[in-house]
């Protein structure tokens, strides 16, 4: 190999290497050269939105107060939207915990957070329910057997349990209440048409005491009548009283003493009614077959019988003290306002005034005054 020959293959790798890191010092100025263009292209918009030029003494100008305001307002409107932020939470574990979800903003304040209906599954819900299906169950049973019953009854065809003396004094009190209650409509009627007498005699008496002064022949003959039909109007408006006593003792005994007992004597039946549907319902499971499926049914079966006998002996005995107590309270109530109603009558009618008066005062009756009707509604607070 000649020498040029080597010396040219000596001389190769040198100026490879020298070629390699050429392109290497070339391609950083390159970059470099990109870096410091696009600096210089983002300097100027920094420098308009970031930087706030001032005055020598630390205030901005005007012009540049300006162009900042309306940079903001750029700003503002052009640029991005606002968000606002809402933290999501979820059950511990979950790779969503943490996240942070952005909504937009939007003008009025923040979105009102909107729940919806929110379902209750736990165990004290679920046994509240599950009572009142029970309820609802008993109740839908309970009726089914009742009505049953009365129909039966009303048939002929069912069997019904009958206490012949509480029943035969149930009779009397309805029929008695019955009676009481036309006595009290008479009573309110001769009430009425009497306080129409005393109001008609009165002005009688007002009209014969103006005549008795117009006409001085006839003087003492007006008079007489005058002062007799004051007098009648009197004695009436005692009478009046004593029978506005008695018709509001007779209607406290009628309205509100015998209601109440017949109010008693209604759950009783109520009660006889379920004891006997009750009873039925047992009777016919022991006349069928004894198996697995029956014996349990004839247990609840009994168990209720059970039950519902024990609250009709109960309210049979209630029933019973109560008819007891209102015969003896009807009793007593009644002979006074008899004695009351008679005395007063006899009284006012025999023109016997004093002894009128003194029924009042035995009976401890106030009489209200003229033209008042009644308390004002001051005086009864």
């Amino acid at each position: 190999m000649s020498e040029s020959t080597m010396s040219a293959a000596g001389e190769a790798p040198g100026l490879a290497a020298v070629s390699h890191t050429a392109a290497a010092e070339m391609h950083a100025q390159d970059s470099e050269s990109e870096s410091e263009e696009s600096e210089m292209a983002e300097a100027p918009a920094r420098d308009s939105a970031a930087e706030i030029p001032v005055t020598s003494n630390g205030e901005v100008s005007d012009s540049q107060e300006e162009h900042f305001k309306w940079d903001v307002k750029h700003m503002m409107t052009g640029g991005p939207t606002l968000k606002e932020t809402r933290i999501v939470s979820s059950s511990y574990g979950n790779p969503s915990e943490g996240i942070i979800e952005a909504e937009p903003y939007r003008a009025g304040g923040l979105k009102s957070i909107q729940s919806g209906p929110v379902v209750i599954t736990d165990d004290i819900s679920k046994n509240i329910a599950l009572e009142k299906l029970e309820q609802v169950k008993k109740w839908s049973i309970s009726t089914y057997k009742c009505t049953r019953q009365v129909l039966s009854e009303r048939l002929g065809r069912g069997s019904k349990t009958v206490d012949l003396e509480l029943e035969s004094q149930i009779e009397i009190l309805r029929d008695t209440k019955k009676r009481y209650e036309n006595l009290l409509r008479l009573a309110r009627q001769m009430a009425t048409q009497f306080y129409q007498v005393v109001q008609t005699q009165r002005q009688l008496g007002d009209a014969f005491g103006e005549l008795s002064v117009k006409s001085l022949e006839l003087h003492e003959e007006f008079g007489y009548n005058a002062e007799t039909q004051k007098l009648l109007c009197k004695n009436g408006e005692t009478l009046l009283g004593a029978i506005n006593f008695f018709i509001s003792s007779v209607n406290t005994l009628v309205n509100k003493t015998i209601e109440d007992t017949l109010i008693a004597v209604k759950h009783y039946e109520n009660a006889r009614i379920e004891y006997d549907a009750y009873r039925t319902d047992l009777e016919e499971l022991n006349l069928g077959p004894r198996d697995a499926v029956t014996i349990p049914k004839i247990e609840q079966s009994q168990l209720q019988f059970q039950i519902h006998k024990e609250k009709f002996d109960k309210l049979r005995g209630s029933v019973s003290v109560k008819l007891k107590f209102l015969d003896e309270n009807k009793i007593k109530v009644m002979h006074n306002q008899l004695l009351l109603f008679h005395n007063a009558v006899s009284a006012y009618f025999a023109g016997n005034q004093h002894q009128l008066e003194q029924v009042l005062k035995q009976f401890h009756i106030k009489l209200k005054a003229p033209g008042s009707d009644g308390p004002s509604w001051l005086e009864e607070q």
